[in-house]
């Protein structure tokens, strides 16, 4: 995920907005007791997904890929009043951290957290969402799309992570199963009329995908 320089990434972040003391502080957990601890949005990133989210002022956000939380918090902070964040993983063991964290930042109430197979459990969720954000496996985020599209409202965004994926998708030599995920969900999405769509090069790279108006 090493795309800019260390001098440069340390500026950026000093002149974006700080993240708050639960944010840090749950950084810091998922670095000391989590595995896999770089899966975390962190400071910059989750700044960004904050700023887009107050932009949009969601009523329903749906998250696929909760890890430990940060994204979560950073998304509810642009939530209308009274609106609702939904979000799943696949690991239950994670709760408590999620929880924690949740409670910490003021938004337990406003965050619905589910546990299980994202294909099984978006169906069961009311939509329309405003908002979704889709960083779970690779290999799905095709389905994931296709899956949540429809259920979007007009003008809805779609934020999918991970579409530079250190590099590695436009590298020939990797095919792994995660890395063809992503180039076909990105060639997908880039000849699909029914939305617009821009990559942003923050961290590993942020597709931002806007439904166009009535289907």
């Amino acid at each position: 995920m090493d795309f800019l320089s260390n001098d440069l990434q340390h500026y950026i972040d000093k002149m974006s907005s700080p993240e708050s003391e639960v944010l840090a502080g749950l950084r810091r957990e998922t670095h000391l007791k989590v595995l896999y601890p770089q899966m975390i949005s962190g400071h910059y990133q989750g700044r960004v997904l904050s700023f887009l989210s107050k932009m949009i002022r969601p009523r329903q956000i749906l998250e696929i890929g909760t890890f430990t939380g940060y994204s979560a918090i950073c998304l509810a902070e642009g939530l209308a009043p009274g609106g609702k964040l939904f979000t799943i993983d696949l690991n239950a063991e994670l709760e408590p951290v999620i929880r924690k964290g949740l409670k910490q930042a003021g938004v337990e109430d406003q965050v619905m957290l589910h546990f299980g197979a994202a294909l099984d459990i978006i169906p069961q969720l009311e939509g329309p969402f405003d908002l979704v954000f889709i960083d779970a496996d690779k290999s799905n985020y095709r389905n994931y799309f296709e899956m949540v599209l429809p259920r979007l409202s007009e003008g809805g965004m779609i934020l999918a992570d991970n579409v530079l994926w250190s590099g590695r998708i436009f590298d020939a030599t990797q095919n792994d199963k995660e890395t063809a995920g992503i180039r076909d969900f990105s060639s997908f999405v880039q000849q699909d009329e029914r939305v617009e769509q821009v990559i942003l090069p923050v961290r590993d790279g942020i597709m931002l995908i806007r439904k166009k108006g009535q289907q």
